[in-house]
């Protein structure tokens, strides 16, 4: 590895680990996408580094690398619990969109001092499904594909930004690997700027319980062609809700995104019973 491609690496590691300890303060992100980087081509090319061995954080023992970015940058995951039920929680799919890192952090932080909400239970996290997009602060990966359009829904469509085939970016693989290895309960996915609890699938009583703990309303945008929610809440019939947060979101620090949210979040995970 040479010293450039060591401190690029070196550099997003710190960032990422920064993130997901509640260090990291979000920029202001641009607002959803253009189409100018998918109609203009690809990311600037970054180093191609080794992924390195990591020492783990948050949770000793769970945390492991599930994968690698188009530009080699490591796709972080941890558990929590052991149980039969399983909820997967994923953020950041759409670089752009930065608050959802955060809380998710603040959500794993909160369920292992409140260890009590886990039993029976397993939370799989990916806190930040497109490293490349969120190094470049973009919606799409470093191959200008949307990954929330890249799985192999049967709604999908084979374009430039959805990718040439379905499943053809590294990041969408880990994801589907993900819902295969775990087989999860109930899948909540994490953006901006919306501002609601949108569901695919049979997913409405699950995002009608979120809506009960904040001031998101609940509100059915469609699946979308190539989408997550298509590919496991329609096809694969998992109840999966997109927890689309507000734009000004990613400006906030990760207490008053736990105000707004964290019992939205843990409702999820506690389905069905209530939040005490």
């Amino acid at each position: 590895m040479n010293k450039k491609s060591s401190v690029v690496l070196h550099i997003y590691i710190i960032s990422v680990l920064f993130a997901l300890a509640g260090c990291y303060q979000p920029v202001a992100y641009p607002e959803l996408v253009t189409s100018s980087l998918a109609l203009s081509g690809t990311l600037p090319s970054a180093p191609s580094p080794p992924v390195p061995k990591l020492s783990t954080f948050l949770v000793p023992g769970q945390y492991r690398i599930v994968g690698t970015s188009v530009q080699r940058l490591p796709i972080l995951s941890f558990m929590l619990g052991r149980g039969p039920d399983v909820t997967f929680v994923l953020s950041t799919i759409h670089g752009n969109e930065p608050a959802g890192t955060t809380l998710v952090r603040r959500l794993g932080k909160y369920l292992q001092q409140e260890s009590h909400l886990m039993e029976g239970r397993r939370v799989v996290f990916l806190a930040v499904a497109n490293p490349d997009g969120m190094a470049h602060r973009s919606r799409f990966n470093a191959n200008g594909v949307d990954l929330n359009r890249n799985f192999p829904a049967a709604n999908r469509d084979n374009n430039r930004q959805s990718g040439a085939t379905p499943l053809s970016e590294p990041e969408a693989r880990v994801i589907k690997q993900l819902i295969e290895q775990y087989s999860p309960d109930r899948i909540i996915s994490l953006h901006q700027p919306l501002a609601c609890i949108d569901y695919d699938g049979p997913g409405t009583t699950l995002a009608v319980r979120m809506a009960q703990y904040c001031t998101l309303p609940v509100k059915k945008l469609g699946a979308r062609p190539g989408s997550l929610g298509s590919y496991a809440g329609v096809d694969l019939g998992i109840p999966i809700i997109t927890f689309e947060m507000r734009q000004n979101d990613s400006g906030l620090d990760s207490n008053t995104l736990w105000q707004r949210y964290g019992k939205a979040l843990v409702a999820a995970i506690v389905y069905p019973e209530r939040v005490q």
